[in-house]
């Protein structure tokens, strides 16, 4: 152990445990060993070379460890105060502490009247991570050192000296010959830098290297990326999907790859999109939403259960314009709105960007009206050339809905999308549940299912003041396609990326051109945007109250 001088004797409070350099100025202990770092400074000493004298050490990264809290993320950076001239540590490639035969692991530590030191030898047992979080460790002999106070936060280290992994927990007792370990891919999760610094399985180093050096010339130039779409770019149909949440940085999106992702390749093909996104011109200013309504009315008429009123109208300086209304069967609905479409437009201020709304009675909400055509000599699908969203009569009319409709469009202003709340195939969560979840702060709510096959929950994502609900149009048969996923699933997790970050008064923008690309792709009916659905309710467009419809009667 004397020529790795990179292991440290750390000092906070109470607390004494280890830690060892992993570059000039960091270094990798435990949480709790620092856990008293805002109210007593954390001193660093490195047994090798007393020379360097004793340093101060600043918690730059915790990993959320907090006491009684089953001690998960128990991992902390420290940044030195100054640079130190040693050669940090080395890693191993993760797993090979649980290889057959199980390698003999060494931890320097600094228990109790030894603060010089002193070595433990322990085996790490093969088998799954304990709360896939800890590698259990069991002494090579009933005699010796054990795990005692003090090694928490040492590197445990093969025959070659190279790092396998943390002590994290050490013996409540002398006699007791048990520890865990935290393996470095663990850690990594924690930390996502750690990634550049250890080799992974299937990944060769230069293209590790390079990953890394482009996340930090994307970080260095202030690139606006959005790693839940790059993601998602760069996977393959057998890849992993979008995980629930996304990723808050590139960063951690690339840790998720090299660690996560089995593919080989994936690293390369990450890689790859982010030099295209960093050689690629800025992306423009976004218009701002302004939009100017046509609005497309359907209601029962009263008149028999084949029979519905319709009625077409424009806005114009926040002011509504009728441009057509009639009672008709529903067959033939499709051909009146088409030609009322086209005359709505003269309607509008020349500049003005056109938003198509249809205001559909509850047990429409499925009709596909995004496919239907332009008209009789223009078979482009509505929703491929116009911006186009549905919503419901009843939250359209509703004074209640609208007005706290207007409250929350005011509350988002134009800022980024928020967090996609998921009701995916099969959930067992209670309706009253999901009605908590969206009551405060939802803005997006997506359905793997179209309303017909789970109207519980449809009911109350509609009953409440969610500003944009998405969904399938046909509904997922549940079999697992080849990447393991079934159609619903696959749909939320593709959705997921392609609205993060944008704001909700951008949607009908992006969903029109979603289905303009699931148009244009070489087989339209297996791409996963071409039924979207938005319902999208911004009362804001809509100055004036809602039209009354002709009476049937009269």
């Amino acid at each position: 152990m004397s020529g790795a001088a990179w292991h440290a004797r750390v000092e906070c409070g109470r607390e004494v445990g280890a830690g060892f350099l992993v570059s000039a100025r960091r270094l990798l202990t435990c949480a709790h060993v620092v856990r008293w770092a805002d109210r007593a400074p954390v001193t660093v000493t490195f047994p090798g070379r007393r020379e360097l004298g004793e340093l101060s050490g600043t918690v730059v990264v915790h990993g959320g460890w907090r006491e009684g809290a089953a001690d998960l993320g128990d991992l902390a950076v420290l940044e030195l105060d100054r640079e130190v001239p040693l050669t940090p540590a080395v890693f191993a490639r993760p797993g090979t502490e649980r290889t057959v035969p199980v390698p003999e692991l060494i931890a320097y530590g600094f228990p109790k009247g030894y603060d010089e030191g002193m070595l433990a030898s322990y085996r790490a047992l093969p088998g799954p991570l304990i709360s896939d979080e800890w590698v259990q460790l069991e002494a090579v002999t009933a005699h010796g050192q054990p795990l005692a106070a003090g090694f928490s936060g040492a590197a445990l280290t093969l025959a070659d000296g190279t790092v396998v992994g943390m002590v994290s927990a050490v013996a409540g007792a002398r006699d007791v010959r048990v520890g865990r370990m935290l393996p470095v891919e663990v850690m990594a999760r924690y930390w996502p830098d750690l990634g550049e610094l250890v080799p992974t399985p299937g990944h060769r180093a230069d293209a590790r290297r390079r990953l890394y050096a482009l996340v930090r010339r994307a970080e260095e130039s202030g690139l606006d990326c959005d790693p839940n779409r790059l993601y998602v770019s760069a996977m393959d149909a057998f890849d992993p999907p979008l995980p629930e949440g996304g990723f808050g940085s590139l960063r951690e999106a690339a840790a998720y790859v090299q660690w996560e992702v089995p593919d080989p390749a994936a690293v390369a093909r990450f890689a790859d999109r982010l030099t295209e996104r960093l050689h690629a011109p800025p992306d423009p200013a976004p218009r701002p939403a302004t939009w100017s309504p046509i609005v497309v009315e359907i209601d029962r008429s009263g008149a028999g259960a084949d029979q519905v009123t319709v009625e077409v109208s424009a806005y114009r300086d926040g002011r509504r314009r009728p441009v057509g209304s009639r009672r008709l069967a529903r067959g033939a609905v499709r051909s009146f709105v088409q030609e009322r479409i086209d005359e709505a437009f003269t309607q509008l201020d020349p500049g003005a960007d056109e938003l198509l709304t249809f205001v559909l009675p509850r047990e429409w909400l499925n009709e596909p009206v995004a496919h239907w055509e332009c008209g009789e000599d223009d078979s482009t699908p509505l929703g491929c050339a116009y911006p186009l969203v549905v919503t419901d009569r009843y939250r359209h009319r509703s004074g209640r809905l609208r007005h706290q409709l207007h409250k929350k469009w005011r509350r988002l202003g134009s800022g980024t999308g928020g967090t996609l709340h998921r009701v995916d195939c099969g959930t067992r969560e209670r309706p009253a549940g999901l009605r908590k979840r969206l009551r405060d702060d939802a803005e997006l709510a997506g359905f793997a299912t179209p309303p017909s096959a789970a109207p519980e929950y449809f009911e109350v994502g509609l009953n409440l003041p969610v500003p944009v609900l998405l969904w399938p149009l046909r509904e997922c048969p549940g079999e697992e396609g080849p990447d393991g996923r079934c159609s619903g699933t696959a749909f939320l997790d593709e959705l997921a990326a392609s609205v993060a970050g944008v704001p909700p008064a951008e949607l009908p923008r992006l969903v029109m051109e979603l289905r303009e690309t699931a148009d244009a792709a070489e087989v339209p009916e297996e791409h996963w945007a071409r039924d979207v659905q938005l319902l999208w309710d911004d009362p804001r467009c809509f100055a004036e109250p809602p039209a009354l419809l002709h009476s049937p009667v009269g």
